[in-house]
C-alpha cells in the first residue's frame, strides 16, 4: 500500500496559525472574558440601563472588514468595551424593571459555559448518553418541585423536555395536537381546525398556529375585562366552542396562561379543563413567568386543575436563574409529540433506539441539533436548592409589594390590575391629569393614555431605570417588574423617586 505525502509547506503554514482549541490558551482567554465580566457586574449601576444609542451607530464604528490576522484578546476585550457596552440594554442591572426578569446567577452562567465547552451535540440518546439522561433527570426534578401530577413526569408516563424558548414549546405542541387530531379526522380537513386564546394570551401561540397550518381566521380570540381581572373567561370560551361546533368546526387548542404578558393574570384552570374534556380538546398551559413561582407552595393554588391539561411549560430563563435558552416542557402524552416530530433516517439508527428504552429527544422538538441545556438547570438546582431558590423568588415578590405600598399612597397614581406575582401595573390617574390641566373628566380621560405613554418614554429615556408598558381594555399601563438577581430595597426605592419626578415634570408642563 502506498503512502500520501504532507507537504512540507502546506505543514508549516498550519503549523504556524493559532489552534482553535488550545487549552493553555483557552484558560488564559478564559480568565481574562471572566474578570471582565466580574468587573462589568460589579460597575453595571453605572451605565444607562436601557441603552441610549441610536440607530446604526455600531457600523460607523467598526472596521468594513473583518482582520486578516488574529488580534489579541486584549484589545478585543477594550473594542468590546467601548463599541459594545453602550449599546447593550442591561437587562441584569439592578435597575432593570421591564417585560419579564432574565435572571441569571453564576450557577447558571457557568452551567452554560460547561454545557457549551463540552461541544456536544444531543440529538439522540446514543449521541451523549449524559445529556440525554441527566434531561430527564432534573426535568422530573423540577416537576415534583412545583407539585405536578405524576403523569406529567417520567416516572408517570409523561415526560418533558428542555426547549429553548416558550415558542418553540407551543410551536411543538400545537403540532403534536393538529397530527393527533387529523389522524382521526383526515388531513384534508385542516382547515376547520380552531384554536382559542384570550386577548391576553401571548401572541407567540398566534404565530406558532399559523405556522403550524392553522388558518389564521380560525383563531379564536376571546374577550377579557376588568371585571374578571383579564383572565380567560370560561363561560365565553364555552359559547364560542358550541358556536364553532354548530358551524362544522373543529376545536384543537386552547391555551391557558398562568401569568399573562401585560398584568400576569392567571386563567382559571379548572372550568377551562373541565370544558376542554367535554369537547376532546387539547389544553396547553403557558407558565412561561408565573410557572417558576410556582416552586413556592403559597402559589401553587395557581395550578389546580393542571391534571386536566395535556401540556404545560415555563422558561426557567426568565424567573428561575438560568440563562437563556431554557424553556421546560412537560406532557402527558410524549408519543403524541414522537408521533409528529419524529426522524429515522439510516445514518441516525442505533441499538438503543431500536431498544425502545430510551428517549431521543430530536423526537421531542422542531429541530433536530439541540444544546447540553440541562447542565444548566442541574447546576442551579444543585447550587442552590429548593428552598433558596424559594427564597430568590419570594424576595422580588416582597420587593413587588413593597413598590405597590409606595404607589398606593400617592394619590396621583392608581393600581390598574391585581398583583399576583412580582409585577405591578399602574398609572398616572385621571384625576391627576384633570387636576394638573383643569379638564372636564371626558376631556381628561382623553389625555390620559399620552401623558401615561409620555411617562413611560421620558423614564426610559433618562437611563436611571427601564419599565415597560402595555395595554389593557384600552387602558396603557406602566409595568414594574421585579425581577433581576441583584435588585434590592434601595433599587426599588431609587425608581420609585425617578418615577415621581418625571410624573412631577410631566403634570407641571401640562
Amino acid at each position: 500500500m502506498g503512502t500520501v505525502e504532507i507537504n512540507p509547506e502546506l505543514q508549516n503554514d498550519f503549523s504556524s496559525t493559532i489552534t482553535p482549541l488550545d487549552p493553555e490558551q483557552f484558560r488564559k482567554q478564559g480568565y481574562k472574558i471572566i474578570d471582565f465580566l466580574a468587573d462589568y457586574y460589579q460597575n453595571i449601576e453605572t451605565f444607562p440601563v436601557q441603552s441610549q444609542v441610536k440607530p446604526g451607530y455600531l457600523t460607523s464604528r467598526l472596521p468594513d472588514s473583518a482582520p486578516y490576522n488574529p488580534e489579541p484578546i486584549e484589545t478585543i476585550l477594550q473594542d468590546l468595551q467601548k463599541d459594545i457596552i453602550p449599546g447593550l440594554t442591561h437587562w441584569q442591572s439592578p435597575n432593570y424593571f421591564a417585560l419579564f426578569p432574565c435572571s441569571l446567577s453564576t450557577a447558571g452562567f457557568l452551567g452554560e459555559a460547561l454545557g457549551t465547552g463540552f461541544g456536544i451535540v444531543g440529538f439522540n440518546w446514543i449521541s451523549s448518553p449524559a445529556a440525554t439522561e441527566l434531561e430527564n433527570v432534573v426535568i422530573d426534578w423540577f416537576g415534583k418541585m412545583l407539585n405536578l401530577p405524576n403523569s406529567f413526569l417520567f416516572s408517570g408516563g409523561g415526560g418533558g423536555v428542555l426547549q429553548g424558548t416558550t415558542c418553540e414549546a407551543m410551536l411543538s405542541v400545537l403540532t403534536a395536537a393538529r397530527d393527533q387530531m387529523l389522524r382521526k379526522i383526515g388531513r384534508v380537513n385542516i382547515e376547520k381546525l380552531v384554536v382559542y386564546v384570550s386577548d391576553q394570551t401571548h401572541f407567540s401561540l398566534q404565530k406558532s398556529a399559523q405556522i403550524c397550518g392553522i388558518n389564521p381566521e380560525n383563531i379564536r380570540v376571546i374577550s377579557t375585562s376588568k371585571e374578571t381581572q383579564f383572565s380567560f373567561p370560561p363561560n365565553s370560551l364555552r359559547s364560542a366552542i358550541v358556536e364553532d361546533i354548530e358551524a362544522g368546526f373543529i376545536p384543537l387548542l386552547i391555551c391557558a396562561t398562568i401569568g399573562t404578558t401585560p398584568t400576569t393574570a392567571v386563567d382559571p384552570l379548572n372550568p377551562i379543563c373541565e370544558i376542554a374534556k367535554e369537547f376532546g380538546i387539547w389544553v396547553h398551559v403557558d407558565a412561561a413567568y408565573g410557572g417558576s413561582a410556582c416552586i413556592c407552595p403559597e402559589f401553587q393554588h395557581f395550578l389546580e386543575g393542571i391534571e386536566g391539561a395535556n401540556s404545560f411549560s415555563l422558561n426557567a430563563h426568565k424567573w428561575f436563574f438560568s440563562t437563556l435558552d431554557c424553556c421546560c416542557l412537560w406532557v402527558k402524552d410524549p408519543n403524541a409529540l414522537i408521533k409528529a416530530l419524529s426522524t429515522s433516517p439510516v445514518c441516525l439508527k442505533n441499538r438503543a433506539t431500536e431498544s425502545k428504552l430510551v428517549v431521543d429527544y430530536k423526537d421531542w422538538q422542531i429541530t433536530l441539533s439541540r444544546r447540553f441545556r440541562a447542565l444548566k438547570l442541574w447546576l442551579v438546582l444543585r447550587s442552590y436548592g429548593v428552598e433558596n431558590l424559594r427564597r430568590f423568588i419570594r424576595n422580588h415578590v416582597n420587593l413587588a409589594k413593597y413598590f405597590e405600598g409606595l404607589v398606593a399612597m400617592d394619590k396621583r397614581f392608581e393600581m390598574m390590575a391585581i398583583r399576583n406575582f412580582s409585577v405591578v401595573c399602574f398609572r398616572i390617574s385621571p384625576l391627576a391629569i384633570m387636576k394638573s390641566e383643569n379638564l372636564s373628566r371626558n376631556e381628561g380621560e382623553e389625555e390620559v393614555n399620552e401623558i401615561n405613554k409620555k411617562l413611560v418614554e421620558s423614564i426610559n429615556g433618562d437611563g436611571q431605570i427601564c419599565m415597560s408598558h402595555a395595554m389593557i381594555g384600552g387602558d396603557f399601563i406602566l409595568r414594574f417588574a421585579v425581577g433581576a438577581s441583584l435588585t434590592d430595597y434601595r433599587h426599588v426605592d431609587i425608581a420609585w423617586e425617578v418615577i415621581k419626578d418625571h410624573a412631577n415634570s410631566l403634570l407641571n408642563a401640562s
